[in-house]
């Protein structure tokens, strides 16, 4: 059975407050588990199965009827999530990295919605079912502390933070202001060098000339202005290159192979 996870909200900066349970945002793949008919069933956020991909988790003891969800992460020997890895053990089956599902959620227990329910009520729900598992880490999170959690975030160079109201219900297929995301950005000056024609990604550089990636998210207000500002040099059926123009993106951490990982446009630097 899948349901609809319950999405998160961006805001700035952190804040305390007991009202809210803190948790680290996970670097990693949703996932809903959920078990009816004794069968154990896997899905992504976007309802897509992925159950033979993870067939360490297909064990894990738990009543029919249960619906959990979480987040897939591969661990580094340091114990902070590896994006790459995870994906790396998704996108082939010959992948040794071992995932841990991080379990952050109840929706159903003995095939009946818990989704009304508070999120601390949930969260005892989540405990009582005892998932004693190799593969499986429950998330039960603190009580407000959300500025010193985020600090450590940064500190330990991890993605950032969930604050989640305590009093919340799951709200099915919703992206909810009960739950709020705080993002560990690193920023960066680069180069654009180009755009493609088909969907205007940039292609973006470091100012030593290495590829730094493509870059997506732009205002359109400030498209409008690099259209107006680019220098065209020459172009193939694909790209159109320009003369380098400054500015400054913000992005989640660099790939092992330095690109830029989502950024997004932050200003100019012209």
């Amino acid at each position: 059975m899948f349901v609809s996870p319950m999405l998160l909200h961006s805001i700035k900066e952190p804040f305390d407050d007991d009202g809210y349970i803190t948790e680290l945002k996970f670097d990693g793949i949703r996932l809903i588990l959920s078990k009816f008919n004794d069968q154990i069933k896997l899905y992504t956020r976007h309802n897509n199965e992925v159950t033979s991909k993870f067939p360490e988790l297909l064990d894990l003891d738990i009543p029919n009827g249960t619906v959990l969800d979480g987040e897939i992460i591969v661990a580094t020997p340091g114990g902070a999530p590896d994006f790459e890895a995870v994906m790396e053990r998704f996108m082939s089956k010959k992948s040794a990295h071992k995932v841990v599902y991080c379990v952050f959620d109840v929706v159903y227990i003995d095939g009946h919605s818990v989704a009304n329910k508070p999120l601390t009520e949930r969260k005892s729900m989540l405990l009582d079912l005892n998932l004693d598992h190799d593969n499986v880490f429950v998330i039960e999170g603190l009580q407000g502390n959300g500025l010193a959690y985020f600090n450590l975030a940064k500190e330990k160079h991890l993605e950032g933070i969930v604050l989640k109201k305590a009093n919340s219900p799951y709200e099915i297929n919703k992206r909810s202001h009960s739950w709020l995301k705080v993002i560990n950005y690193d920023y960066t000056d680069v180069l654009i060098t180009g755009y493609t024609k088909e969907d205007i990604k940039f292609l973006l550089s470091y100012p030593d000339g290495t590829a730094a990636g493509f870059m997506e998210f732009m205002p359109n207000a400030e498209r409008s202005k690099f259209h107006s500002m680019k220098h065209v040099k020459s172009e193939t059926d694909e790209y159109v290159f320009v003369e380098p123009i400054l500015c400054k993106v913000k992005h989640r951490f660099k790939t092992k192979h330095g690109k830029l990982r989502l950024p997004s446009f932050e200003s100019w630097r012209v």
